[in-house]
């Protein structure tokens, strides 16, 4: 008996290149996951292979177990060192490494307000005992050193004690750049918008502005930053309100622009911060990092109040400066209350001029009530610290040239 097979039938060429295509977009998905564990991979351990620990008895809280916005407010110290071992010469050479800026933020437990104060870097102020964790060198506690002297008495651990404790906040996380590290992470956003009243050559930064608006990274970002004999009156409070300015730039174009949202640019900063930044370890985790800018992303422009420590000339070295006790200890009242406040109007910092025009927060909720809207409660003005210096985010300032 003869059997007969039935044919199968010809597979159609849709079918064929469908088949295919399932194929190509599974490979495709199955490299794009493996490519991104690799990334953050790398970038975890790049970041947590130089971390630092702070020392401090209160640990920080734990992330939230699904990436969002921590409860609570934090404090975070940034600190730019010059000299850094990894800098090489580009930048000239100097005996010891100094922490030459020093900026503390604080945000709110409601995440409604922060605050971020500049120190400069010559403030004579008392530092804590300290040990270098490169060389095991124990220092005593001093009565009155500068503050950028902290970094080679021990680091960023060092550092970070020396401000929590003149100002009594206490700082669950810090992280150090280096000059290379301003320069990488500026380009990795694109360039920060600047402004001059005037043109500026300067040749000791290296900075050449003409006036007007600019867009600065790379070696230009770096040499803004750094700018002190072009602006002002040539003093690191005048570099100050440049660094005000320029943060308050980056901030408003972070925002405007939804960096955060954007997977690309998110993982350029990742790449440029696991290269060129020193973390704490309580900052080492990616979790960590991303919970911070969460509870970041939502406060109004307005709301980030920029200020420069209080200070007047040392009694014992016009060089330096020191504490105007009083008006210190009315910031740091409200910073440790965790109470807002607002700088009282033309208050910008030496070297800085009001633009006149406030910028629109896009990420704004407050918008005003429709006209039928229920009367409310008005909230409570925040106080005006008068005498203090800076400004808020949604300020555009400029420097002025020397």
């Amino acid at each position: 008996m003869q059997m007969h097979h039935a044919r199968r039938p010809k597979p159609s060429p849709v079918a064929f290149v469908l088949k295919w295509l399932a194929v190509a977009v599974a490979v495709v998905l199955v490299s794009v996951f493996a490519v991104t564990a690799y990334a953050v991979t790398s970038v975890t351990q790049q970041f947590s292979s130089n971390a630092v620990d702070l020392g401090s008895t209160a640990a920080p809280p734990a992330p939230p177990p699904f990436l969002g916005a921590y409860e609570g407010g934090f404090n975070l110290l940034v600190v730019g060192t010059d000299n850094d071992p990894n800098q090489g010469e580009s930048f000239g050479e100097r005996e010891s490494t100094l922490n030459d800026v020093n900026i503390l933020l604080h945000v709110s437990a409601d995440h409604q307000n922060a605050v971020v104060v500049s120190f400069p870097r010559d403030l004579v102020i008392p530092q804590p005992a300290c040990t270098d964790p490169t060389t095991g060198t124990a220092y005593d506690a001093s009565d009155a050193e500068a503050l950028n002297d902290a970094w080679g008495r021990g680091g960023l651990a060092c550092t970070a004690a020396t401000i929590s404790g003149f100002t009594g906040v206490d700082i669950q996380y810090a992280a150090a750049t280096s000059f290379d590290g301003v320069i990488e992470l500026t380009n990795a956003v694109g360039g920060v918008e600047v402004c001059v009243t005037g043109d500026i050559a300067d040749t000791d930064s290296g900075l050449y502005l003409p006036a007007g608006r600019s867009i600065v990274q790379g070696q230009d970002a770096l040499a803004f930053l750094r700018n002190r004999k072009g602006v002002g009156d040539g003093s690191d409070l005048s570099r100050i309100g440049s660094q005000q300015q320029y943060l308050s730039s980056l901030l408003r174009k972070i925002k405007s622009e939804s960096t955060l949202s954007d997977i690309t640019k998110v993982y350029g900063l990742a790449q440029a911060a696991a290269q060129n930044v020193k973390p704490s370890t309580s900052l080492q985790s990616p979790d960590s990092m991303v919970s911070l800018a969460l509870t970041l992303k939502d406060i109004d422009l307005s709301k980030v109040v920029f200020v420069s420590y209080p200070v007047a000339e040392y009694v014992n070295d016009s060089n330096k400066v020191q504490p105007i006790q009083e008006l210190a200890d009315q910031l740091f009242a409200k910073v440790l209350a965790d109470q807002p406040f607002t700088l009282s109007p033309d208050s910008t910092t030496t070297g800085s001029a009001d633009e006149g025009e406030a910028v629109p927060d896009p990420a704004a909720t407050d918008a005003a009530p429709p006209a039928d809207a229920a009367p409310t409660d008005s909230p409570t003005t925040p106080e005006v610290i008068e005498g203090l210096q800076g400004q808020n985010a949604a300020e555009e300032t400029c420097a002025v040239p020397n």
